[in-house]
């Protein structure tokens, strides 16, 4: 098998330095990056948008290794140093201005891999292009949801242009397209030309979430207090309207005029995100949910999955999704989980999830005191025995898949 050279884009990590609660597409970069860096047998080079020269410039790999690791760190709860890896995503991007790798010596052969696994920069075709013509390089694209075309009253004003842009450049610049499910795939197929091949790679899960966290191994120490009082709720999730919290919210303020200090708890996880004055609203004034919602966006991976673990259910009322990595962690977890009726969760849950419309009000409701009032906490397999949820795969060998595809689209 030849082993191309490989151009890994870490646009995406090093602009959210610094943040201590990663998203999902931040899991997705980091864990093609962990992979490669351990993996790849070919010439590897890292890169990055440059946005003030706006350009596509290779980084140190040293230095690049170095933010890597800091980040999982941070990440896995191991460091609280965020300080340090901010400062270290500014020095290697002045690096990348003032060195001499802006423009990379196009190989021999002519072929090789530039990996782009966010939306970063698609909406700058210019500097791409350029970049491939300087390496001869071919792009293969990771698309994670076309929502802002979907559903533009989700998102920031100007969203939908810029994503109209992303996808333009997918189509004219793209050799191949990864997507993270069956559902995205065929959203997409008709923004693309027909011989652009889209493959389905499903997201894995995070290696440091559930490899060797038995239900003792994260001590009650390291999760705050009031989480630990069982029963509780999570929805994890940028609080965004796309998300559905409202709807969460509203029931939990119905619980509270209904049940008093009997009302079980809703842990949010999750940075507050965009044009959510509403839900803010609610967290912020509502005397019924002061002391019935939390919100919390400090928790690293090992509290949360350790949360997952003995919550009643995870709540994913969302209206679209690309995918949905909480879902499929709180399966991987035996942890059950009430989701809204859409393709992709059905795709990621199979019959393991319990399915409502996003906007059955008393359907959450009902679902919600039937776990809340339970006399213990009961998991999946405990809840639904014959439930068959889909295999859960492991980031190595789902970022191997991707990384395959490119090369044999390259």
């Amino acid at each position: 098998m030849t082993t191309l050279p490989l151009y890994l884009d870490i646009s995406r990590l090093l602009s959210r330095a610094g943040l201590a609660v990663p998203t999902g597409i931040d899991r997705v970069e980091y864990e093609y990056v962990a992979y490669a860096l351990r993996y790849w047998q070919g010439p590897l080079e890292f890169v990055a948008y440059h946005p003030v020269r706006r350009e596509i410039r290779v980084i140190d790999k040293m230095d690049a290794t170095a933010f890597i690791n800091l980040t999982a760190s941070l990440w896995n709860g191991e460091t609280t140093r965020i300080t340090p890896l901010k400062w270290m995503a500014r020095r290697i991007l002045g690096a990348a201005t003032f060195g001499q790798k802006s423009a990379p010596a196009k190989l021999p052969t002519r072929r090789a891999i530039y990996l782009l696994l966010s939306h970063h920069h698609l909406q700058q075709p210019d500097a791409i292009e350029r970049f491939l013509q300087q390496t001869g390089a071919r792009m293969t694209a990771m698309v994670h949801d076309i929502i802002p075309i979907e559903y533009p009253e989700y998102n920031r004003p100007g969203e939908y242009d810029r994503h109209c842009r992303r996808m333009a450049t997918v189509a004219r610049l793209g050799s191949g397209v990864i997507v993270p499910s069956e559902a995205v795939a065929v959203a997409l197929r008709p923004l693309l030309p027909a011989s652009l091949p889209i493959r389905v790679i499903a997201h894995g899960m995070h290696i440091w979430g559930t490899a060797g966290n038995t239900a003792n191994s994260v001590t009650t120490d390291i999760i705050p207090a009031p989480y630990q009082e069982d029963p509780y709720f999570l929805c994890i999730g940028t609080i965004e309207p796309r998300k559905n919290h409202l709807l969460l919210l509203n029931i939990w303020r119905n619980l509270f005029h209904k049940y008093g200090a009997r009302t079980p708890r809703l842990v949010i996880i999750g940075r507050r995100g965009w044009e959510n004055e509403n839900i803010l609203d609610m967290l912020d004034r509502c005397p019924a949910l002061k002391d019935t919602v939390m919100e919390c966006n400090t928790l690293d991976d090992r509290q949360v999955v350790h949360l997952l673990r003995h919550t009643r259910a995870l709540l994913f009322p969302s209206f679209s999704e690309g995918f949905g990595l909480p879902l499929l962690e709180a399966l991987a977890v035996d942890t059950p989980s009430v989701c809204s009726d859409l393709p992709v969760f059905r795709e990621v849950g199979g019959t393991a999830a319990e399915y409502l419309d996003p906007l059955d009000g008393p359907g959450w409701m009902a679902s919600i005191e039937k776990l809340a009032f339970a006399p213990v906490r009961q998991s999946l397999s405990e809840l639904t025995p014959t439930a068959m949820p889909p295999p859960v795969h492991e980031w190595p060998q789902q970022a191997e898949r991707g990384i395959d595809f490119a090369r044999t689209v390259c």
